[in-house]
């Protein structure tokens, strides 16, 4: 495998971007905090590469390292081993340097916010709102005196090659109409649609185009960044993340994914069946090609069966016509623009949207942990949802995070209990996911988890 043997790096457009402090504290930092670091680093190094498995990612580049070189001026980082696809004739590619240190800053402010100063309170849900607040301010993902353009699309990393034609044709329809993209910066379903909106921007004399890859050290590991990303940000955990993305969102585009599509869309269909979020609107559209229509069935479906028809009336299902997914987009973008402005709320971060705080706590997936949940129709339906939402992101964990994966196979799969009903919902969904070959990139999918009525 190429590599690049040794390489010095310094920040491509700010010589401050850290304080002295900061650097003081991360050359201090814990193991683990270092350890987080390299990981992400790998990730972006690996950029354009794509695959879903983490613990292959760290075993082939096992001798890689990254440290941190303080200088009077600012930092540079010394990187050994690094993947030579990141680099052409010997130099970084400018946009990789550019991730290498947003992963950097994100992790090196939450590391001195939190473990250094204790800055961040992270027991109250307002506490924890402001938190994401502050990472995402300073990554400069919060952006005041524009206009709400900004369109999130969820959707699975594998999905098949007409799929992903499909997000790009959306994306194409959503650049025309001057919509920004973010997604959760992977391949698949959030590649797509960034493709699609560089052309429409390009067709439209748009330069300003954003193209923003919101994601958490987790996920990154397993899937780095695509090359489209122009913005990268990194949150603390899952639960941070989902929060960053319904915040900053003016409407949201889900297409076909697996496991992980499923528990974003139970977190916002969570939150929008909330007594005090009555008032709120996230414009949210589910889009699939004509040959995709049973994937939004099963899924309605789905969603019918456990949270009941009440859900229904958050979403739109939309297959074929692109045009018309992104008509709706923009529409959605307006509404949410008319709203704010009525109500003099903030164009760039959607503070009026109420998170309870067990959807804001971080769910750690380990075996204890999944067991323990309450997977029982007798809860009210937004308790249900985040509690459904634990589960699928704990299957997401077993599939491509480092920690849960090595953790499935020296214990066996997840085993999850609730009662009956509920348990032959998530059987009837997640084997159609693994049918449909949405649960892994390659090689035959061994489930990590089990359903126990």
């Amino acid at each position: 495998m190429d590599k690049i043997l040794r390489a010095t790096v310094r920040p491509a457009n700010s010589l401050n971007l850290l304080s002295q402090r900061e650097i003081d504290g991360v050359m201090n930092a814990d193991s683990n905090t270092q350890k987080l670091f390299r990981q992400c680093a790998l990730a972006v190094l690996n950029t354009g590469n794509e695959g879903d498995d983490a613990v292959s990612l760290i075993n082939k580049h096992s001798d890689f390292n990254i440290r941190i070189i303080p200088e009077p001026r600012g930092i540079k980082l010394y990187i050994e081993n690094a993947p030579a696809s990141a680099f052409v004739n010997g130099k970084m590619i400018t946009g990789i340097q550019e991730h290498l240190f947003s992963a950097l800053r994100d992790i090196v402010y939450t590391h001195h916010k939190i473990s250094q100063q204790g800055r961040f309170d992270l027991e109250t849900s307002e506490g924890i709102t402001d938190a994401v607040f502050r990472i995402l301010r300073n990554a400069g993902s919060v952006r005041p005196n524009l206009m709400p353009k900004l369109v999130i699309c969820w959707g699975g990393h594998s999905i098949s090659r007409l799929e992903y034609e499909y997000t790009k044709l959306v994306g194409y329809e959503m650049g025309l109409r001057g919509l920004n993209i973010g997604t959760g910066c992977g391949i698949g379903a959030m590649k797509g649609p960034m493709k699609g909106a560089v052309i429409g921007h390009g067709k439209q004399q748009i330069h300003d185009g954003r193209y923003l890859g919101i994601t958490e050290p987790g996920i990154i590991a397993s899937e780095s960044p695509n090359p489209t990303v122009s913005e990268l940000v990194i949150l603390p955990d899952i639960e941070k993340r989902l929060e960053a993305f319904v915040r900053l969102s003016h409407a949201i585009v889900v297409f076909p994914g697996g496991a992980g599509t499923a528990e974003e869309v139970l977190y916002l269909l969570g939150l929008m069946m909330q007594p005090e979020n009555t008032n709120t609107n996230i414009p949210l559209i589910f889009a699939a090609p004509e040959e995709s229509a049973d994937y939004f069935e099963d899924l309605n479906r789905f969603i019918v069966n456990t949270m009941g028809e009440e859900a229904c009336k958050h979403y739109q299902i939309i297959i074929g016509q692109p045009d018309r997914v992104a008509d709706l987009a923009l529409r959605g973008v307006e509404a949410a623009h008319r709203h704010r402005r009525q109500l003099q709320e903030s164009y760039a971060y959607n503070w009026s949207l109420k998170i309870p705080l067990n959807f804001q706590q971080p769910f750690s997936p380990t075996h204890t942990n999944m067991s323990q949940l309450k997977l029982n129709n007798d809860l009210p339906k937004h308790e249900l949802a985040a509690e459904l939402r634990r589960a699928f992101s704990g299957i997401v964990a077993g599939n491509v995070k480092e920690e849960s994966v090595t953790s499935v196979r020296l214990h066996g799969p997840f085993k999850l209990h609730g009662d009956k009903h509920l348990m032959s919902e998530m059987d009837i969904l997640l084997g159609q996911f693994t049918k449909q070959g949405r649960m892994k990139l390659q090689g035959d999918y061994n489930p990590c988890y089990e359903l126990n009525p």
